[in-house]
């Protein structure tokens, strides 16, 4: 899987992967659909920064909550 491609499906494998690693547990409010794709390179950041990380500070789960938040549709 390439996801540095700019398509539907490489969404939602982002969106999941940062959904399982975060453990968020509202994951009605975090769907790959809702994602404005004009943002994949910002989505692409946020995954590529949760994957490289063990573990999150409180804080680091707001703020990346709230960057995903800005990316919705």
């Amino acid at each position: 899987m390439d996801l540095k491609q700019n398509t539907p499906q490489n969404v939602e494998f982002m969106v999941e992967k940062i959904i399982d690693k975060l453990r968020i547990m509202n994951i009605g409010a975090v769907k790959a659909v809702s994602f404005n794709q004009e943002m994949y390179e910002e989505l692409f950041d946020i995954y590529e920064l949760v994957m490289k990380q063990k573990q999150f500070s409180p804080r680091e789960l707001e703020a990346i909550a709230e960057e995903l938040g800005r990316l919705r549709n």
